[in-house]
């Protein structure tokens, strides 16, 4: 079993013993029940990582102390935008998790007329803490060092006139003739995605005279956790990290 990869939110250097945070701590030394003088992995989001061994551990808090730092990198070549329609529940936890271990930069969750999800501004903001945690708990998964950042919830219609005009703009429509292994879509990416029952025809028109270009995955219809799964994946190995 390798070493446990923990984030830590703070600045790391070698020879710093560093307290581990609250769900590591409980992870590490009460569910793999790792031991002092055992080896981690710690990174900061800020690129690279840290050798470090567990240097205590007692009945509420533990520490680690780093020994080597390495600058490893394993980021995509593509810079991927995740713009997906907030869906319910575990659906979306999956399409989070799944869109950080297939290398996107930021995921954006939209409102849009198809959305079954409403929620308070404070049950919003736990939410967004949720989804937030969800990527870094990937990252420690998948060994990405850098985190990508869930952004607040936007309204679909409000966002499309900020969307970046230097990203190739893609939105996934079951309707498209065009499919999405044709043309190079270039490094920078804003991928769209709907929620369960997808986006709404107006929407999809929307989309497209802010810039978007209408896409299909198949002759298949796919659920909302699957679409953007399958589309950073074919993204990925047509034209970032994944290729052969």
């Amino acid at each position: 079993m390798g070493n446990p990869r923990i984030f830590v939110s703070q600045t790391l250097k070698v020879g710093d013993r560093v307290q581990l945070p609250e769900g590591a701590f409980r992870h590490v030394v009460q569910v793999l029940r790792r031991a002092p003088g055992e080896g981690l992995t710690l990174f900061n989001g800020e690129g690279g990582e840290y050798e470090a061994v567990l240097d205590s551990a007692g009945k509420r808090e533990a520490y680690a102390r780093i020994e080597r730092y390495r600058g490893t990198e394993r980021e995509s070549p593509l810079r991927i935008t995740l713009a997906q329609g907030v869906s319910k529940g575990e659906r979306m936890d999956y399409s989070i998790q799944k869109a950080v271990e297939l290398g996107v930069s930021e995921v954006i969750p939209l409102m849009t007329e198809r959305c079954v999800v409403k929620l308070s501004a404070e049950r919003w903001d736990r939410k967004l803490e949720h989804w937030q945690n969800i990527a870094i708990s990937a990252c420690e998964q998948c060994g990405r060092t850098q985190v990508p950042g869930v952004l607040p919830p936007a309204d679909l219609r409000d966002w499309l006139s900020q969307a970046p005009a230097d990203a190739h703009k893609l939105v996934l429509d079951p309707d498209a003739e065009a499919a999405l292994r044709q043309g190079n879509p270039g490094r920078r990416i804003v991928l769209l995605v709907g929620p369960e029952g997808g986006l709404s025809p107006v929407e999809i028109k929307l989309a497209e005279l802010a810039g978007f270009r209408g896409l299909r995955l198949g002759p298949r219809l796919l659920r909302t956790e699957t679409a953007g799964v399958v589309a950073l994946s074919v993204l990925q190995a047509q034209w970032g990290d994944l290729k052969s």
